[in-house]
């Protein structure tokens, strides 16, 4: 079993923890091996937490010794579940309904992971990075707690963005609340440290601000796009059926 495991683990995704293996599952991930330290406690983990996944995760886990995970992946999570998963695709749809987060030059791993884990509570149709930082990093998996197969998710420079109209956050810009961000935009948020590049400032169709206070330099990447997110998803009514109210998880 465990030398399945690193014959898979090049070609893979690493699942980091029962949450992220939850979420995976729920949104269609082909997990070839799923393991665990002790099964029956995450099994009933299963039956508190996703009780729609408890038969699937009952056939799909298989349990190796105390202390095995710690040689398979770097950090083994609390829950002591691991998983591999087959890389989810990143196309974004030209007529999509909801917008796409483009994120340029991301530095941070865990703030790439929160991001997407934001879009896919919120609908967005995709998250879309520029720059180096691989999207599917193992790092950025675990922040986003497997949520990057239920939206779209890779690495895309500024020419090859999908149509739509691109809404720049730029400190410049025009202050967010007085718009409504239509449904196909493209929401491009600098880097942490440098901003906006020049490729995206050039390519952007309009500039807007998010309110700050006096002296308050900036807010955290993720939090920036929450609250971006949060503006398009309050001027529309409540979709039948659509997003709840959400818990930690």
């Amino acid at each position: 079993m465990l030398r399945q495991w690193r014959g898979l683990a090049e070609d893979c995704v690493l699942l980091d923890g029962f949450h992220a293996l939850k979420h995976a599952l729920r949104f269609g991930a082909r997990i070839p091996l799923a393991l665990t330290e002790d099964r029956a406690a995450a099994l009933e983990l299963a039956d508190g937490l996703a009780p729609d996944l408890t038969r699937t995760l009952d056939g799909l886990l298989r349990e190796v010794p105390p202390g095995a995970l710690r040689g398979l992946v770097p950090r083994p999570h609390p829950t002591g579940v691991a998983a591999l998963a087959v890389r989810g695709g990143g196309r974004v749809a030209d007529d999509r309904t909801s917008p796409v987060v483009v994120l340029d030059n991301p530095r941070h791993l865990g703030n790439v992971g929160a991001v997407i884990r934001l879009a896919a509570g919120a609908g967005a149709a995709g998250v879309l990075t520029t720059g180096t930082v691989d999207p599917w990093h193992p790092n950025v998996v675990r922040a986003s707690a497997g949520l990057h197969f239920a939206t779209a998710v890779r690495r895309c420079e500024p020419s090859a963005l999908p149509p739509g109209p691109l809404y720049a956050l730029d400190p410049d810009g025009r202050d967010l609340r007085g718009l409504e961000l239509p449904d196909d935009a493209l929401v491009a948020f600098g880097s942490e440290r440098h901003g906006l590049s020049e490729a995206l400032r050039e390519r952007a169709d309009h500039l807007v601000a998010l309110p700050m206070q006096p002296q308050v330099s900036s807010y955290n990447l993720a939090t920036s796009v929450a609250m971006t997110l949060y503006h398009w998803m309050a001027g529309r009514a409540p979709a039948p059926g659509g997003p709840g109210r959400g818990t930690p998880a």
